[in-house]
């Protein structure tokens, strides 16, 4: 009973404050100084910026511009601070300077998140703070809800997820995570560009979902009267211009697969894959280093970065096995003594605790045997490549294992990061595997390959040696900014509605 009285008691309290701000905007617009009929600003200077030019700007007039984020009112001086995107500025407003009209607006019908703006002189205070001496105030716009009480703050991550425009207000490390984001997707740019990759656009509405292992999400055309799908993967189109003679392509887009969700997955995240002709997969391996060293570099100023606790040394080049050699190395099971022997790998596999069906291949347990035994112990660094063919339907077979294909993962503290092939180009193959995903999604596997009968056409005009690469953009700034959940790095993540 007592939580339900506190409850009642701080719903009537903010139901108050709430109208007390709405009695504050009808008075001002009472006054004909309504702040929302501001169409522009005469901002022409940043907080940081005032403070690093200070011996240069001391005495100088500037125009700031941002939210009050506190106050100290007094008779006829006040302070305030002023943040706005790179940082918080202390004003001095007096009386004297901007009239007693305007301050007393300033101490009676101005709040605490209040956007506003400042033009004075810039000044340091007795106690050396840099500080905008008022000439002028005014207001642009008013909030008619309270900021987080100011010790407290933000710090419910679901409130935080929901209402991520609070959440950059109150917590200035939130903005360094998605500015850092932003260095992380430009510097990949940067590095493809300079490597004479092109970026290029390709449809998210599809009419087949191909080029991973995903279930989709399903809308309808009215106008073609049909189905369609968002997007699992930008790789069929990207391999369809290297048909074309482009030779060097990538893609920066948003990717959406109808799955779980949990720290590592949000239903639409953000993938960078790119396709070089006349490469393999130690080609993409390459370019997947150094893709990932220069934004390590950019961002962190440094090849190792504290992750959980954990340090990880991104300095080239990563370790690099093959998953026979990793399974043999973490597991003590030698998978080449069996090749080819299902009943011995189904054994093997089920020695080690994990769940079997009982129609496994030797490939299939192969890489059983990895989630269960190696995956999670990959920490620093590491190139996993040689992939069974059973799980690899996009993968060029190994010319001398056949069994196995071309394919590599980057694991990093236990997690995949980046995914990539020696494309397969062998359009009677391709078919070959396409019909085996198609007979596995007949079986009820939802997240098997369509047959795409249009990119079939397209190898059969000949597709060139290619070498393809994917990485997930969330999980490398997840790395560099230290973020334990995916939704910390994504501006809004999907959230079930709240029941009202």
């Amino acid at each position: 009973m007592a939580d339900n009285n506190t409850n009642a008691n701080e719903a009537q309290e903010l139901s108050e404050l709430l109208q007390i701000r709405r009695d504050k905007l009808s008075a001002l617009q009472e006054q004909g100084k309504d702040p929302f009929v501001i169409t522009l600003g005469n901002q022409n200077i940043h907080s940081n910026e005032i403070a690093e030019r200070f011996e240069e700007l001391e005495g100088k007039d500037v125009c700031i511009a941002g939210r009050i984020m506190s106050r100290r009112i007094m008779g006829k001086a006040s302070f305030a601070s002023i943040q706005d995107r790179n940082g918080r500025m202390q004003v001095y407003v007096r009386r004297d300077d901007v009239g007693e009209e305007v301050y007393m607006d300033f101490k009676k019908l101005w709040d605490i998140g209040d956007i506003c703006e400042v033009t004075g002189f810039v000044f340091k205070t007795q106690t050396g703070e840099i500080t905008v001496h008022a000439r002028e105030i005014r207001l642009l716009s008013k909030s008619l809800l309270p900021l987080p009480e100011k010790f407290h703050g933000l710090k419910d991550t679901d409130t935080r997820y929901r209402q991520r425009y609070v959440d950059l207000i109150v917590n200035p490390e939130v903005k360094d995570t998605f500015e850092k984001r932003a260095i992380i997707i430009k510097t990949i740019r940067d590095v493809l560009d300079d490597m004479n990759f092109v970026e290029v656009e390709t449809p998210v509405l599809n009419v087949i979902p191909g080029g991973a292992a995903a279930r989709p999400f399903i809308t309808y055309h009215n106008t073609l009267e049909m189905e369609m799908y968002l997007r699992i993967a930008t790789e069929l189109y990207l391999k369809r211009l290297i048909v074309g003679g482009m030779e060097r392509v990538y893609e920066i887009g948003r990717i959406f697969r109808n799955e779980g969700m949990d720290i590592r997955h949000n239903p639409e995240f953000t993938s960078i894959e790119l396709y070089q002709a006349y490469t393999d997969y130690h080609g993409m391996m390459d370019i997947t280093e150094k893709l990932i060293y220069e934004c390590v570099l950019k961002v962190c100023k440094d090849t190792k970065v504290i992750y959980q606790g954990t340090e990880i040394d991104f300095s080239a080049p990563f370790k690099r096995l093959s998953m026979l050699e990793a399974v043999n190395q973490f597991a003590g099971v030698d998978f080449d003594s069996f090749k080819g022997d299902d009943n011995a790998a189904r054994d093997a596999v089920k020695a080690m605790g994990a769940e079997l069906k009982g129609t496994e291949s030797w490939g299939d347990c192969l890489v059983v045997a990895f989630e269960e035994k190696v995956e999670d112990k990959l920490i620093q660094p590491t190139f996993i490549y040689d992939y069974p063919v059973e799980n690899s339907p996009l993968t060029k077979r190994k010319p001398s294992r056949p069994e196995l294909t071309e394919r590599f993962e980057l694991f990093v503290y236990g997690r995949e990061l980046a995914n990539a092939y020696s494309e397969l180009n062998d359009p009677i193959d391709q078919r070959e595997r396409f019909v085996r995903q198609a007979e596995l999604r007949a079986a009820g596997d939802e997240e098997a390959n369509m047959l795409d009968d249009d990119f079939l056409t397209a190898l059969e005009y000949g597709m060139p040696p290619t070498g393809g690469m994917g990485m997930g953009i969330d999980r490398l700034v997840m790395f560099l900014t230290d973020s334990a959940s995916i939704r910390d790095v994504l501006l809004f993540p999907t959230m079930k509605p709240l029941e009202k």
